[in-house]
């Protein structure tokens, strides 16, 4: 427990919040600019490294990209509050008759919906373990109310490797590799870059599901391994409640609010156009952002029922995507000042220097969740971290369905050390991050285990 508090006391004394570093990365990449790089404008040195700067922040097809994961992130906590998905936690509950029990069943399901969508995972887990605290509270079941809420949080150390994971939803979209390296000067390499990575080649490939069925497995046992051992905590917890309709007398326009054939049958109109559109795609593995969200936004609207519930869940899901709307344009800004000044030449070269086609991919792992502390956004660090692991996996002859899949094991698996995700949880659980972090970061040890030694395998 000594541990994980002074975890705790660093983040809280030393790491400022994610908005106020995304601005000192800002300035100190400006200032590497300025030091390292060459000017070969006509402008003033730092003038031409603000423009690089304004450009990334308002580049378009990056803007688009943000929109794309606040869009993942709403709508799966909007599916976590409809009745359907309500009936499920619930039902799980009625599973509980131990720590070990609840720790396997929470950890379990919150890593498979994560696999799914990671907003939904990450709200599933928070209230199904809030939920699983209050049925053992009810029936005098004596548990580990934090290990529990650890078991919650877990889906956030496979989230990036499964489908909504945004590095390999992003790059299967035809056009974004040569986006992200667009302005780039080594155009040898960017000729090499195919027009997209086919999820089949990332999320779904073998080398993936079997590193994921391992991580499933390995933390359900650790999960259920240390119910057995953990003491049991004192529960007082009040009911939480999910979302709730006021009925009553409705009159003109509400009653096309709240109409189920009207909301069921637009849901069921997104569906049958979702499956004419993207049929082909999906027959093939292939899921983009896109797809994933019309897909999810006809699941939301169907699931709750009626478009006051969908909207009133929207209402609440809205306030999980403040950082990124705020943050993203910032790391879109540091990408493009490190890719048009020619300092993403400058750090591959380095790490080609040092790598070798094995050893880059454990570097990558071990780099992206050095970053993770620092930007906690997949999304971000993906626009920061993206051109550079393209460029050098190019350079070593790496398949670049390899590196975009160490990035994404190494950002997950420190969020198990990270506490900025868990704030959700945190909140809905009423737990401390000292109290679920001893958990965390045995999970994290694991994962990174077998998140190495998958790399160096496959």
């Amino acid at each position: 427990m000594g541990l994980s508090k002074g975890i705790e006391n660093v983040f809280r004394r030393l790491l400022p919040s994610p908005f106020t570093i995304a601005i000192l990365l800002t300035l100190l990449t400006i200032a590497l600019a300025l030091v390292f790089t060459q000017n070969n404008t006509e402008n003033n040195h730092l003038f031409a490294i603000l423009s690089y700067w304004e450009n990334g922040i308002w580049n378009n097809d990056l803007l688009v990209f943000a929109y794309q994961m606040m869009l993942i992130l709403v709508l799966g906590h909007v599916l976590v509050l409809s009745k359907p998905m309500e009936k499920v936690i619930l039902g799980i509950t009625q599973f509980v008759n131990n720590t070990s029990s609840a720790a396997v069943l929470v950890a379990l399901s919150t890593m498979l919906v994560s696999f799914f969508n990671w907003g939904l995972g990450l709200i599933f887990g928070a209230i199904l373990a809030r939920k699983v605290g209050e049925y053992a509270q009810a029936k005098n079941i004596p548990i580990n109310y934090p290990l529990i809420g650890a078991c919650g949080y877990v889906g956030l150390m496979v989230w990036h490797g499964g489908i909504s994971g945004s590095a390999p939803i992003k790059v299967s979209e035809v056009g974004h590799l040569r986006n992200l390296l667009s302005e780039t000067t080594d155009f040898k390499l960017t000729a090499e870059l195919p027009e997209a990575i086919s999820t089949s080649l990332t999320v779904f490939s073998a080398s993936n599901m079997l590193i994921f069925t391992t991580v499933l497995i390995s933390i359900s046992a650790l999960a259920f391994y240390l119910g057995k051992q953990a003491k049991v905590t004192k529960l007082n917890l009040p009911r939480y409640n999910f979302l709730t309709i006021e009925k009553g007398n409705l009159k003109g326009a509400e009653r096309l609010d709240n109409s189920r054939v009207l909301a069921v049958g637009f849901a069921v109109l997104i569906l049958v156009g979702f499956f004419i559109q993207y049929l082909p795609a999906l027959q093939s593995l292939n899921i983009t952002p896109n797809m994933l969200n019309f897909f999810m936004l006809g699941l939301a609207i169907l699931l709750h029922g009626s478009f006051k519930s969908f909207l009133n869940a929207i209402e609440e899901a809205i306030g999980d995507v403040s950082g990124i709307l705020i943050q993203f344009p910032l790391y879109f800004g540091i990408m493009g000042i490190m890719t048009n000044s020619g300092m993403i030449n400058q750090i591959s070269d380095f790490f080609v220097s040092v790598s070798t086609e094995t050893t880059l991919p454990i570097f990558t792992f071990f780099s992206a969740g050095l970053v993770n502390i620092f930007v906690p956004s997949g999304g971000g660090q993906w626009a920061i971290q993206g051109p550079l692991v393209l460029q050098s996996a190019l350079q070593l002859n790496v398949p670049l369905s390899k590196a975009v899949m160490a990035l994404s094991y190494g950002d997950q698996v420190t969020n198990m050390l990270q506490p900025f995700w868990a704030l959700p949880l945190l909140g809905i659980t009423k737990l401390k991050a000292k109290e679920i972090l001893p958990y965390t970061l045995l999970f994290m040890l694991v994962g990174s285990i077998i998140y190495i030694a998958g790399l160096l395998i496959f």
